[in-house]
């Protein structure tokens, strides 16, 4: 399984014929000259930013989980690397393709299917890195708000009207789970565990397994919060595939508290002290953002209805206490 751990307003799914400063004509969401711009405009801006270690170069271009994740890991960076990035590989997406979903009104936003340079000459060449871009309005830039790494294995076939990508709705009973619900109802499973409608794997059994084994260790407590981040430029976004379900990219917020006996410090790294507020007396809180795409099933089945294809997480924020 590809996976990354790190480094949409009203629901952006909506299908349905939506009246904004008069338009109401069922478009595709970009079209293929807008979306080709948007994705060399990412890709120029995240370079640029990547190679400086400077988050003012892309901020313009990124939003959403992908944007708060790109964001503290380079705030992190300009502190640990103040001279730049010495590692610097300038990022390319090729062979794109465009998903471009029919909607009516604003926001808008498409997916581009690309293949990334980053992943050359190894056994996960063949990995396509999906971007999901949004854009609030006519005068607003496109921004990417997504990005999961998905095998080809795991690439759905996506059903097609008129040539282009069919949307989900946030609210639709079609699948198993609502894209809308998708965020509550992770944030709950990692919480409280259960038979529920995930399965099981590195992002969602393996997960609780490993938070149960380091919760309790000789002068540390570990706990976590669970939270859904579903509004907004972090809302979900699903395409239709052929099978009667979903591709659906979502968010959440995941808290981890570490507290230590009375004496000892949680030890902190300087790549999260660059990112710290507070001062350390016995305990660290760390804040991780996640963005990920799932496959959910059509309605009528709930267990191991939703599999995990892709993920990245990055830390946001640490609070010393």
């Amino acid at each position: 399984m590809a996976a990354v751990a790190a480094a949409t307003v009203v629901a952006l799914t909506a299908s349905g014929c939506v009246t904004v400063h008069g338009e109401t004509a069922v478009v595709p969401g970009a079209t293929p000259e807008e979306a080709s711009a948007a994705l060399a405009g990412f890709v120029t801006a995240f370079n640029r930013a990547d190679k400086a270690n400077d988050p003012k170069l892309d901020a313009g271009q990124v939003t959403g989980p992908l944007g708060a994740i790109n964001q503290a890991g380079l705030k992190s960076k300009a502190v640990t690397q103040p001279g730049g990035n010495p590692a610097h590989k300038p990022l390319e997406l090729r062979d794109a393709r465009f998903l471009l979903p029919r909607k009516a009104g604003w926001p808008r936003w498409f997916v581009a299917d690309t293949d990334a340079n980053r992943d050359d000459g190894t056994a996960r060449a063949d990995n396509r890195w999906l971007v999901a871009f949004v854009r609030g309005g006519p005068d607003q830039p496109w921004k990417a708000a997504h990005l999961v790494i998905l095998g080809r294995d795991e690439m759905p076939e996506f059903a097609e009207e008129q040539g282009d990508a069919v949307p989900v709705a946030a609210g639709s009973d079609a699948l198993a789970v609502a894209p809308g619900k998708l965020s509550e109802r992770y944030a709950a499973y990692l919480q409280d565990g259960g038979e529920g409608p995930f399965t099981a794997g590195p992002h969602t059994s393996a997960v609780r397994e490993r938070r149960a084994r380091t919760a309790q260790r000789p002068g540390l407590a570990v706990q976590w919060i669970d939270r859904a981040a579903d509004d907004g430029d972090f809302a979900p976004l699903a395409l239709a595939t052929k099978d009667g379900g979903a591709l659906v990219f979502f968010a959440s917020r995941h808290f981890e508290r570490q507290t230590t006996a009375k004496g000892y410090r949680p030890k902190v790294g300087p790549e999260l002290k660059a990112l710290m507020r507070g001062e350390i007396v016995n305990t660290v809180t760390k804040e991780w953002v996640s963005s990920q795409a799932v496959l959910v099933k059509p309605a009528g089945k709930d267990r191991d209805a939703v599999t995990f294809a892709g993920r990245l997480q990055g830390v946001v924020a640490v609070e010393g206490s």
